[in-house]
């Protein structure tokens, strides 16, 4: 099936069990033509089966600890660093590609944990101890809720206020959908016109784009091509 019609069913399906990690590598498929999605899905079989310990700090051990995974503080804005397959590949990334990542292997290890949307730096909840939080760009810190809030004063610099909700678990989709903002704003400040029509038609997927203002950006890039 096309990365793109694949993408698509599983947009369509049930919202709690949307595997992301197949949704995310049909993202990275279209920037990568070819891209053998199903043999990374098994790479990431293979970092649950090293986890033997299955526990928050078991998981932590083995992604952070062991296969060292990081946020990429060199080049944050890299494109790559939100396609999962070079994370895997690289062990860096950004924050909610990271977590992405922690989430599905933690699934398969049996270690549940949530996507927090907090603005300006995703992060990982312990769905056992739900007092507990972890930092994937720093390496799997863990946190309490006053360490997240002095990680978000220190990202949003006073821009934006601190509330509660912020440490709220977000949906599966809306990650996907972050994950695709994330490009479309990076193709965006590089002027990749053809990246941002991929993206452009993969967000019409997503269950809470606003389909009518996505299809007017659309039809504005492709524009030169008629």
């Amino acid at each position: 099936m096309d990365p793109g019609e694949r993408f698509a069913a599983l947009l369509a399906g049930p919202a709690a069990t949307l595997p992301l990690d197949e949704a995310a590598l049909c993202i990275a498929a279209h920037a990568r033509p070819g891209l053998d999605i199903d043999g990374y899905l098994g790479r990431l079989d293979d970092l649950a089966a090293a986890c033997r310990n299955p526990t928050l700090d078991g998981l932590v051990s083995i992604l952070f600890g062991r296969n060292g995974f990081r946020g990429n503080v060199d080049d944050y804005y890299d494109p790559d660093n939100s396609m999962v397959d070079q994370v895997i590949d690289r062990r860096r990334g950004i924050p909610i590609t990271i977590a992405l990542v922690g989430m599905e292997v933690g699934r398969r290890a049996g270690v549940p944990l949530d996507g927090v949307g907090m603005p300006g730096h995703f992060l990982l909840r312990d769905k056992v101890d739900r007092s507990v939080f972890v930092d994937p760009f720093d390496g799997g810190r863990l946190l309490d809720a006053g360490g997240c809030r002095r990680v978000f004063e220190q990202v949003a610099g006073g821009r934006v206020g601190w509330h509660e909700d912020h440490l709220e678990p977000i949906s599966r989709p809306a990650i996907i959908e972050r994950v695709l903002a994330n490009l479309k704003q990076v193709y965006g400040q590089t002027q990749d016109v053809a990246q941002l029509r991929w993206v452009g038609r993969l967000r019409l997927a997503c269950p809470n784009v606003d389909q009518a203002a996505e299809h007017d950006e659309l039809a504005r890039l492709s524009a030169p091509m008629n």
